[in-house]
């Protein structure tokens, strides 16, 4: 048994629970907290994340007095405890003393303190600093009955990239050890281009806002480097924790921004996965937005459960405009989480907060207290949770459509000088993404380089940046009778942002039976007439080498041109997408490419606005549907099945309230 196992067999449920931070309260609250805790059905809850400077008011004096009483009340409540090592964001005498620690901007600002999160990754003061506080925290609080779960730092994705003269010398070590030689960086990074050859690495800077344009072979060497510099962090850490606990199980949580660190490099140093999800209630495809990050989490840990850390019982404080969520809301999106593999339902926070920036923030105890809606669906909402317990563990059936997401593409792709700022990863991933999703269609999230003969469809959004073997990959994947779906701007480059030549898709003109000859960007917000539908963002002139053309562009430059085409490769289907079809003309071509494929829904035949997602359990299959409709309607089953949340044999349909939900298991 692992220790994330053992996590799981402790609590015995969906963990439940949220951020905790009693240190901004007077202690005779505490005791209405672990009252509240209880009735709400609150079994974990996230405590110390940005307490350094409350257990460490001084340098080198401690006072863990307040979170000995805090966690020794969790203990007595049988409220288990993700421990935080507290540091997040550094304490004022810990910047005062060392103000090299602190952040630079690309423009040379300084970032100072009065926020969280202010350090530079790259700094020895800082990480000095955290590993003693960490190995601190460790040896008080090991065998405490409360200690369930190491949380180290926090969001490190939100830290800023940092640009100092620490940062610049830990940059050139980076690349020495990555190219060897000054000569072997200078052809990855093309510096003949512009008179930027290098003489020594000691030449070598940040891409500190240069003039016009960095190069982009540099500025995407450096958002490596600054993912692996926050994952060093993190690892100081979690060093110090696994030689202290060495049964513990150590995370940190992602920010629900997934753009800044590259996930693949993280998730083998993390027991569990951990994700912050705060969809907007003001958007409308906020459910499939979110589904996607989702299959993201899932997949980092090839489908081990993962844990919503944080999301909002209600508005948040951060966005222009902060909508509350609707009611029975928070229980559909936290039941989607479920859905979509989440073994915890926890919030930010607890008890929401008198003073501070996230004041307007809310929480599952709100200013005015334990009344009104917000606590009232945080309490049933815990208690259903407590009461479905077949769950936790449970695995989602292997998916039959796997979708690419490589993040050195995705910091390439939206570089400066390229054809269009409108083409962005994200939007073309929820464009591929969405169609399944409404489908009900179940689809795993993997590296270009994967093993992708498990999967009938395999979905590429704008791989830009990729390297021949993986290339080489998704080519056999075809030839060896697997689908292949494709948008534009794909193999454009190498992962030195080098043109592959010959023509473009390069590595993929082989497998797509196409050249393309010339990109057609579109202006701001302009349509391209399509035989079916209109394309946004993009069109291309493309020469058919033995793919047909399925759609054609009927309207501008390259009317008449193919603009959606398939080609039969060895035994299997590429399929290119020149365009961005609109989101109805994407959603009818992924349906018939996923028919043909033999992708399945989840359960056939829902209603739109109904989706189902499947975890298996010891006794079979856990069939979690959800109805993201303002309207009640009814789904018929493939056969008898019963409500583990109602209780009754739905006896081949059940039905379903506005925003409601069913955990079906088949009778018998």
């Amino acid at each position: 048994m692992n220790s994330i196992d053992g996590l799981r067999d402790r609590l015995g449920r969906i963990a439940y629970g949220g951020d905790y931070n009693p240190e901004q309260w007077p202690e005779h609250v505490w005791d209405e907290d672990l009252r509240l805790m209880k009735e709400a059905g609150v079994s974990l809850i996230s405590v110390g994340i940005f307490s350094w400077a409350a257990v460490e008011p001084e340098p080198g004096t401690y006072d863990f007095g307040w979170l000995d009483r805090v966690m020794d009340l969790l203990a007595d409540g049988g409220v288990a405890a993700c421990l935080a090592t507290m540091t997040a964001s550094p304490p004022p005498w810990l910047t005062a003393r060392h103000p090299e620690i602190l952040p630079t901007g690309a423009d040379g600002t300084r970032m100072w303190p009065g926020g969280r999160q202010h350090y530079c990754p790259s700094s020895p003061v800082y990480r000095e600093h955290a590993a003693g506080l960490a190995e601190r925290v460790a040896t008080r609080y090991t065998g405490h009955p409360a200690l369930a779960l190491w949380h180290v730092g926090n969001e490190y994705g939100n830290v800023a990239p940092c640009y100092c003269d620490v940062s610049a010398d830990a940059f050139r070590r980076w690349l020495r050890e990555r190219y060897g030689s000054v000569d072997a960086l200078n052809d990855a990074w093309s510096t003949t281009f512009w008179s930027q050859r290098y003489a020594s690495f000691d030449e070598v800077l940040p891409p500190r806002s240069p003039a016009p344009f960095a190069n982009p072979a540099h500025a995407v060497d450096y958002a490596r480097f600054s993912s692996d510099e926050l994952l060093a962090c993190y690892l100081v850490e979690k060093e110090v924790l696994r030689r202290v606990s060495p049964d513990v199980p150590v995370m940190t949580n992602f920010p629900p921004s997934l753009r800044p660190a590259d996930l693949w490099t993280w998730a083998p140093h993390l027991d569990v996965v951990a994700y912050d999800a705060y969809p907007d209630p003001y958007d409308a495809a906020a459910d499939a937005k979110i589904a996607f990050s989702y299959d993201v989490m899932r997949s980092l840990r090839d489908g081990q459960p993962w844990l919503l850390m944080e999301q909002a019982p209600s508005a948040v404080n951060w966005r222009a405009r902060n909508a509350p969520k609707p009611a029975g809301a928070m229980r559909l999106w936290s039941w989607q989480a479920v859905a979509h593999g989440a073994d915890a339902v926890m919030f930010f926070q607890w008890r929401q907060s008198r003073g501070g920036a996230e004041k307007f923030h809310s929480a599952m105890v709100p200013h005015g207290g334990p009344i009104g809606r917000i606590f009232e669906e945080v309490r049933e909402l815990g208690h259903e949770l407590a009461a479905t317990t077949a769950l936790p563990g449970a695995r989602a059936p292997r998916a039959d459509v796997a979708l690419v997401l490589d993040w050195p593409n995705w910091w390439a792709l939206e570089q400066d000088a390229h054809p269009s700022a409108d083409v962005r990863f994200l939007d073309a991933a929820w464009a591929l993404h969405g169609p399944l999703y409404d489908a009900s269609v179940a689809c795993d999230v993997v590296r270009p380089d994967a093993d992708l003969s498990a999967y009938r469809l395999v979905v590429v959004p704008n791989l830009y940046l990729v390297d021949e073997e993986a290339a080489r990959g998704i080519e056999r994947y075809v030839e060896d009778g697997g689908t292949l779906v494709m948008s534009f701007f794909s193999g454009i480059v190498d992962p030195h942002d080098r043109v592959h030549l010959g023509g473009y898709p390069g590595p993929f003109r082989r497998v797509l039976g196409l050249r393309v000859e010339e990109f057609g960007p579109l202006p701001e917000s302009g349509t391209i007439g399509l035989s079916q539908g209109t394309g946004t963002i993009w069109s291309e002139d493309v020469h058919l080498e033995g793919a047909e053309a399925v759609e054609y562009f009927t309207t501008g430059e390259p009317a008449g041109r193919p603009a959606v085409t398939r080609h039969r490769y060895g035994r299997g289907t590429a399929w290119y997408l020149a365009t961005r079809p609109d989101p109805a003309t994407t959603r009818r071509l992924v349906d018939r490419i996923r028919e043909e494929a033999g992708a399945r829904p989840v359960l056939p035949g829902l209603p739109e606005g109904v989706q189902a997602r499947a975890r298996v359990t010891g006794d079979g299959p856990c069939y979690i549907v959800l109805n993201h409709r303002t309207t009640p309607v009814t789904v018929d089953l493939p056969g008898p099945m019963s409500d583990l949340l109602g209780g009754a044999d739905a006896a081949g349909t059940v039905r379903l309230a506005p925003r409601g939900v069913a955990v079906l298991r088949p009778a018998g």
